[in-house]
């Protein structure tokens, strides 16, 4: 019975350590003295905290958001992407999209959808019925549009839907597709490729010596749009017909789920995360709608959360979206009880190795496969901390209204992390 007394007061003792060691580094801290700063850390398969600051409280995740979506994929997707889906009538052939985003996308593998359309001897029909969404999210910044990491939503994406423009040694600028070389315009007035809002026409300024440059640029995209580049790409028509399809459908699929999650995670891809929202939606039977596949996800799989997601997009870039460290724990507990260690710590960036945390956490081996979470003011990191002693712990450290550098706030998460990892 004293064994058994004394064993329990040292596990008490080191949950109360572990949480003022936390609460005295941030009180001390003159890097975070003047923001908001929320943390929770707790053993993987327990509720309970060893340490806690304010994880009650609600942040702004910005790519934190990410968990969220890749916990929604893993909920309602299998091993592989449902990348279209399809009604053969007669000699027609109708197809709609389902929000996968791999088809001709130049970072993802090749995607059996473009196989499957290209072989087909039937007049194809695009239907995009079925999309409900507005071209960007709730809160985004509609003046970035032509910003890389704000691709435009669509029912079928194509190419990313981006145009990645590359210069030749000759000093020139190559469009990839070609599609889109001849919308290319000299400009003197911009100092790199600027498109113009409404309409795909590209501005570009001379370049000055040997340059090798790689930018890409979000397309206004329309469904006529993305016919005319699937027509271009695969040498055949298919025509727009916007019809309801309510019976059931056959599906293509297209690439390894796992190939997606690992792109979106790695280099935090907002037009992934996005996608696999309406991918959760097909997959629910739902009309690609990301509010509707928001609230289906937060009703069917987070009801048990601490605190009801304040979620908005799939991505983070919506400052309206808001959650808690408490919450952000009890998500990353879901999502280890549902992926194998070793396919997780795959698919998350990893301390000193890979991805957004590439620069971070340095070691002989990984210690931290974690997201990071940023937007002006605000830097998070939430996933799963390996202690010395071999214990894995999942956190959520969240940092919003900082005035400082951001890359400063960055080293006092790494420093009290790091000390963390060596003390408990």
């Amino acid at each position: 019975m004293r064994t058994l007394l004394f064993f329990i007061s040292i596990v008490i003792l080191s949950g109360c350590s572990a949480s003022h060691y936390l609460k005295r580094e941030i009180d001390r801290s003159v890097v975070l003295s003047q923001q908001h700063t929320g943390v929770s850390i707790a053993r993987i398969g327990e509720k309970k905290p060893i340490a806690s600051y304010q994880a009650n409280r609600y942040f702004v995740p910005a790519s934190n958001t990410k968990l969220f979506s890749f916990y929604a994929g893993l909920s309602a997707l299998g091993d592989s992407i449902p990348g279209l889906e399809y009604l053969e009538w007669g000699e027609l052939l109708i197809i709609r999209g389902t929000g996968d985003p791999s088809l001709l996308h130049p970072d993802l593998p090749y995607s059996k959808v473009f196989d499957f359309l290209k072989g087909r001897k039937d007049q194809i029909f695009y239907t995009p019925y079925h999309f409900e969404n507005k071209r960007f999210g709730p809160g985004w910044a509609w003046s970035d549009y032509n910003d890389y990491y704000q691709p435009e939503v669509t029912a079928m994406p194509v190419y990313g839907n981006i145009v990645r423009f590359k210069t030749t040694p000759a000093g020139e600028y190559r469009a990839n597709p070609r599609f889109w070389q001849k919308s290319l315009v000299p400009d003197t007035t911009v100092s790199g490729i600027e498109r113009e809002e409404l309409q795909n026409v590209f501005h570009y300024p001379k370049l000055s010596g040997n340059q090798s440059i790689t930018r890409d640029i979000p397309v206004h995209m329309s469904d006529l749009l993305t016919l005319q580049l699937l027509n271009d790409t695969l040498k055949k028509e298919i025509k727009l017909i916007d019809i309801p399809l309510e019976i059931e459908l056959q599906t293509v699929h297209s690439i390894p789920s796992d190939s997606l999650y690992t792109r979106m995670m790695q280099v935090s891809d907002n037009m992934l995360a996005e996608q696999l929202m309406l991918l959760y939606a097909t997959a629910n039977k739902l009309p690609l709608n990301t509010e509707k596949a928001i609230s289906h996800a937060i009703e069917h799989h987070l009801a048990d959360v601490p605190d009801k997601p304040v979620w908005k997009d799939g991505s983070g870039l919506s400052r309206y979206n808001l959650f808690t460290p408490r919450t952000m724990v009890a998500l990353l507990q879901k999502i280890y009880a549902k992926v194998p260690q070793e396919r997780l710590f795959k698919i998350l960036p990893a301390g000193g190795k890979s991805g957004t945390l590439k620069n971070l956490f340095k070691g002989e081996t990984p210690f931290v496969y974690a997201k990071t979470g940023s937007l002006s003011n605000v830097y998070n990191l939430s996933g799963y901390l390996i202690t010395r002693k071999g214990k894995i712990l999942a956190f959520s450290f969240m940092n919003n209204n900082f005035t400082q550098p951001t890359a400063d706030v960055r080293k006092e998460v790494e420093r009290i992390l790091t000390r963390m990892r060596d003390k408990f």
